[in-house]
C-alpha cells in the first residue's frame, strides 16, 4: 500500500507534552525587565490564561477540547504516504514515509495550533487576534482558524515575503484576515525601524514586535497568537507524531530509524518528533534530525543563551539557540525559516543530545524539491524541502551501505504559493548563502548578559 489512513475515531484526543520527559530540567523563561523567572501574570497581557497554563505545564498529557477536535476533523487524521516512486528513483533499500500535513485547508501543519489558539481565545471572550507571519503560512492558518471561531485577525507580514508571495495575502483576505507589510507605520516598533531604514525587508523579529505591541495597546479586545517557538504551540502540533506512530504500525513498521523535519521556530518538527523522544531516550534506536537553512543556522552556528524573541526586546527572555535578536537574515525563499531563535524545548533537546541539528544550502533544497515533485508528484514548500534534501541524502547513504532504514519525514506544507521561488530557481537566480561569521558575532554582541545553566 502507498497510503495509510486512520479513521476519525483514531484521532489523538490528548496532546503530548515533552516537558514531562526531558532528560534534564530546563532553564525557565525570564521577565525582560526584572530578569526573574516568568510568572503567569507576566504573560497575561498577551496570552489568555488557558494557554499560559499549557505553556508552563509539566503534565505529560493534556486533553484536547471537543470543539477543537471537531474543527481538526475537517482534515485530520492526515494521511501517511510511502514514497515508493522516490525510493525507486533513488534505487535505495530505505523505506521512506511522509506524514502529509499539506492536506489542511491552509496547506500546512500550522492550523493544528491555530485552531486551538483561536478556540481558547474565543472561550476567554477575546474578539481579535494579532500575529506576525514570514512566508504567510501562519498568517493564513490563523485567518482560517479565526474565521472558524468568528474572531478578527490582524497579520503583520514580513515585507520581503509580502512582496514575494502576493497570493498568501489573498488567502488571508479570503478568510477575513487583515494583512499589512512589516515594518509598518501602525506601531511604534515598525515606525522606528522605517525611520532608520525605509527600505527594510523586514524580519520575523520586527513583525513579532509589531504584533505584540498591537495586542498590548488594545488590551480589552485583543490577544497575540504565535505560530511556533513557544511550548504550547509545539504541544498542539503533537497530533502529527501521535498519528504517525499508529500509521507506521498499520504499515507494518515497528518504529522509524530516523525522524526528519525542517526547523525554523520548531513547531512542525516538534509535532512529528516529540512523540518519539521517549523511544529515543529508551534506547530504541530512533534518530531525531532537525534541518535548518545554512543562511539562518540557529542550531548549528548559533549560541545556546538567553535572548529576546523579538527585535524591540518586548518578549520574555527565552533559553534557546539564537543568532541574536538583532539578526536580520538574508531574504532567502524559505521565509518560514528566517527566524533568529529556536523553540526552547527543541534547543534544550539539542543541548541534551536528543535532537541532531543539520543545515543545508538553498540550491540543494530546490534540487531535492524538483526530484520530489517529479517522483511523488506533490510540490513541496521550500521550507519542507530542507527536510526532503536530508531524506534524499540519507536514502542515498542506505544505497551505499545496503541498510533498510525506515525514514519518517514531516511533509509540512505544499508549495503551491511558492511558484515565484521555483521560477527564480529555474532561471538560476538563486544562490547559496552562508551567513558570515562576522555578522553572527555582531548580532551576538547584543545578547543580554544572563548566565544560562547547562
Amino acid at each position: 500500500s502507498n497510503k495509510f489512513f486512520l479513521p476519525e475515531s483514531e484521532m489523538p484526543t490528548q496532546w503530548y507534552n515533552v516537558a514531562a520527559d526531558l532528560p534534564k530540567p530546563m532553564n525557565p523563561p525570564l521577565h525582560p525587565g526584572t530578569l526573574q523567572p516568568l510568572t503567569p501574570d507576566d504573560l497575561s497581557a498577551i496570552f489568555t490564561m488557558s494557554l499560559i497554563e499549557q505553556e508552563a505545564s509539566q503534565e505529560r498529557w493534556i486533553d484536547i477540547p471537543e470543539a477543537v477536535l471537531d474543527k481538526l476533523a475537517i482534515w485530520r487524521p492526515s494521511p501517511l504516504h510511502r514514497a515508493r516512486q522516490l525510493e525507486a528513483f533513488l534505487d535505495t533499500p530505505a523505506k521512506i514515509y511522509y506524514k502529509n500535513e499539506s492536506v489542511s485547508p491552509a496547506g500546512s501543519h500550522k492550523p493544528n495550533t491555530a485552531i486551538a489558539q483561536a478556540y481558547y481565545n474565543k472561550e476567554a471572550g477575546i474578539k481579535r487576534l494579532t500575529t506576525e507571519t514570514g512566508a504567510g503560512q501562519w498568517g493564513s492558518a490563523l485567518s482560517f482558524a479565526c474565521s472558524q471561531f468568528d474572531l478578527e485577525c490582524m497579520v503583520y507580514m514580513v515585507r520581503c515575503s509580502y512582496d514575494q508571495k502576493p497570493f498568501r495575502k489573498s488567502l488571508m483576505h479570503l478568510w477575513g484576515g487583515e494583512v499589512v507589510p512589516s515594518p509598518s507605520k501602525l506601531t511604534k516598533a515598525g515606525q522606528a525601524v522605517l525611520d532608520k531604514d525605509p527600505d527594510c525587508p523586514g524580519s520575523l523579529g520586527i513583525a513579532i514586535s509589531e504584533a505584540v505591541e498591537d495586542a498590548v495597546t488594545h488590551p480589552d479586545t485583543s490577544k497575540y497568537a504565535l505560530g511556533s517557538v513557544l511550548n504550547h504551540v509545539l504541544l498542539h502540533q503533537t497530533v502529527i507524531g501521535q498519528e504517525a506512530k499508529k500509521q507506521l504500525e498499520l504499515a507494518g513498521e515497528r518504529l522509524p530509524d530516523m525522524v526528519i523535519g525542517c526547523v525554523g521556530g520548531g513547531s512542525n518538527y516538534a509535532g512529528l518528533a516529540f512523540p518519539f523522544v521517549r523511544d529515543h531516550l529508551d534506547g530504541k534506536g530512533v534518530q531525531l534530525i532537525g534541518v535548518e537553512p545554512c543562511a539562518c543556522p540557529t542550531m548549528t552556528r548559533g549560541r545556546f543563551a538567553y535572548d529576546f524573541g523579538d527585535m524591540a526586546m518586548m518578549t520574555p527572555l527565552l533559553p534557546m539557540h539564537t543568532l541574536g535578536h538583532s539578526f536580520i537574515p538574508p531574504a532567502i525563499h524559505a521565509g518560514g525559516l528566517r527566524y533568529h531563535g529556536m523553540a526552547p524545548l527543541v534547543s534544550w533537546l539539542v543541548q541534551c543530545g536528543v535532537i541532531e541539528p543539520r543545515s543545508v544550502h538553498q540550491l540543494e533544497i530546490f534540487e531535492a524539491a524538483v526530484t520530489w515533485a517529479r517522483t511523488e508528484g506533490i510540490v513541496p514548500a521550500p521550507e519542507t524541502s530542507h527536510a526532503l534534501a536530508t531524506v534524499i541524502d540519507e536514502a542515498k547513504k542506505c544505497k551505499e551501505t545496503g541498510e533498510e532504514k525506515v525514514i519518517l519525514v514531516n511533509f509540512s506544507g505544499h508549495g503551491h504559493f511558492d511558484m515565484g521561488s521555483y521560477d527564480a530557481y529555474f532561471d538560476s537566480k538563486l544562490h547559496d548563502y552562508a551567513y558570515p561569521e562576522e555578522a553572527i558575532k555582531e548580532a551576538m554582541a547584543d545578547l543580554p548578559d544572563v548566565t544560562i545553566q547547562e
